[in-house]
C-alpha cells in the first residue's frame, strides 16, 4: 500500500486553495487543469449563453481521478496544462511526488472527485476552506482582472453568481464528507501531515 495519501481542498473561488498549497510548501495538483477545451461538444450553457465552466460537466473527472491515483500509488503523473483564459489544454507537464506523504488537489470540483477518489481506492482526506464571503468576492474579482481570466463583465457576473451560491456549495461539501476547516488551522494540518517544521506564514 502506499505511503501517499491525497487531501482534498474545496472552497469557492478565490478562498484561497491555492495560497493554503504554496505556504504549506507540499505537492499540489491545481484541479483546474481538468477543463476540457471551449470546444468539447456538449459543453453546459450560463443563462448568459456563455460556457458554464463552474458546472462539474464543464470538467473531465475521470482522467482527473486516473491523475490522481499515479500520483498516490507511482509518485508520478502527467498533468494536462490549461490555459484559463483561452479555455484550452496548452500542452501538459510531468509532476513527479515520489517523496512525498501527502499530495494536495485543490479546486471548485473537489466535492465531485471526493466519492469517484474514494472508490477508486485513493486514501483521502477532505476539508472546506472556510472563509468569508464577501473576502472571497473581492479576491476572487482583483486575481481574475489582473490575471485577464475572462472579459471584465463575465467576471462581474460570474463572481455575483458565486456569491450568492456560496452557502449551497459549503452545504453540499459538508454533507459530501468535507470538514470545515479556517485556513489557519488548515495550514496547520497540511504541515503535519506533510511532517513539515516550517513556521506559520
Amino acid at each position: 500500500m502506499s505511503r501517499r495519501s491525497l487531501l482534498l481542498v474545496a472552497g469557492p473561488s478565490g478562498s484561497g486553495k491555492s495560497r493554503l498549497a504554496r505556504l504549506g510548501g507540499v505537492v499540489a495538483l491545481p484541479l483546474d487543469e481538468f477543463y476540457f477545451d471551449h470546444d468539447h461538444p456538449h459543453l453546459p450553457r450560463s443563462p448568459f449563453g456563455i460556457t458554464d465552466w463552474d458546472d462539474v460537466r464543464s470538467w473531465d473527472l475521470g482522467l482527473a481521478v486516473a491523475t490522481l491515483r499515479a500520483l498516490v500509488e507511482d509518485g508520478v503523473a502527467e498533468v494536462p496544462r490549461y490555459d484559463i483564459s483561452r479555455s484550452e489544454r496548452v500542452g501538459s507537464w510531468t509532476l513527479d511526488c515520489a517523496d512525498a506523504t501527502v499530495i494536495l488537489a485543490e479546486g471548485v470540483f473537489a466535492p465531485e472527485t471526493l466519492p469517484a477518489a474514494r472508490q477508486a481506492g485513493v486514501p483521502t482526506r477532505a476539508i472546506w476552506l472556510d472563509r468569508p464571503r464577501a473576502t472571497n468576492f473581492s479576491r476572487r474579482l482583483a486575481r481574475d482582472l489582473k490575471e485577464k481570466r475572462k472579459p471584465p463583465t463575465v467576471l462581474l457576473r460570474r463572481g455575483a453568481a458565486l456569491f450568492r451560491d456560496e452557502p449551497r456549495m459549503r452545504k453540499a461539501a459538508l454533507e459530501a464528507g468535507f470538514e470545515a476547516m479556517s485556513m489557519r488551522h488548515a495550514l496547520r494540518l497540511v504541515r503535519r501531515l506533510a511532517g513539515s517544521n516550517a513556521s506559520p506564514g
